[in-house]
């Protein structure tokens, strides 16, 4: 075997190795990244009610559906309506406007659009990952914007990176 060639056979036998350690140990993983127990097979995520002071009507279920779609979107595992193998509940606790940037003359130059929520998150089979935890997501956007014309955008945006953190928080174990 020339030079070239035992190189050759060296990765892939490094590779092998690691494909062989990845698949066997405790969990089933993805490339997204998501470490979920082998056991497990179906995941319930909750209608996360809007318990804020200000209430936008589409929140809970924009929220909840982007939620449901991530964890069936990035794992094997079946969605149910209760009593998953994990299980995530919670609600919204915050949805608020307010003025940041104060500029000389007392206005505002931008406006935060801030989202709160509260997740509990159980897993059946390995409970000491059980969490219950705030996640807050805001965007800053420029005070001369009209917030009906880029509310529903933000709106996506900002569940869309608090489920993305629920989701994290839940199944990746980096």
């Amino acid at each position: 075997m020339n030079m070239r060639s035992q190189y050759r056979f060296l990765l892939c036998i490094i590779f092998f190795a690691l494909v062989v350690i990845a698949f066997s140990s405790c969990g089933v993983y993805s490339f997204t990244g998501a470490s979920i127990p082998a056991e497990a097979k179906t995941v319930s995520v909750q209608y996360f009610p809007n318990r804020a002071m200000l209430i936008e009507p589409t929140l809970s279920s924009i929220f909840t559906n982007i939620l449901r779609d991530q964890f069936t979107g990035q794992t094997n595992l079946e969605m149910v309506d209760r009593n998953g193998d994990l299980a995530i509940e919670g609600e919204i606790t915050d949805y608020k406007i307010t003025p940041v940037a104060i500029q000389s003359d007392q206005t505002a130059a931008q406006n935060r659009l801030t989202i709160v929520i509260n997740a509990r998150f159980t897993n059946k089979y390995e409970p000491d990952k059980d969490f219950e935890t705030k996640f807050t997501q805001f965007y800053d956007y420029a005070s001369t914007d009209d917030l009906n014309s880029i509310k529903e955008q933000l709106i996506d945006e900002l569940c869309t990176n608090l489920a993305q953190d629920v989701f994290d928080k839940a199944v990746i174990n980096w």
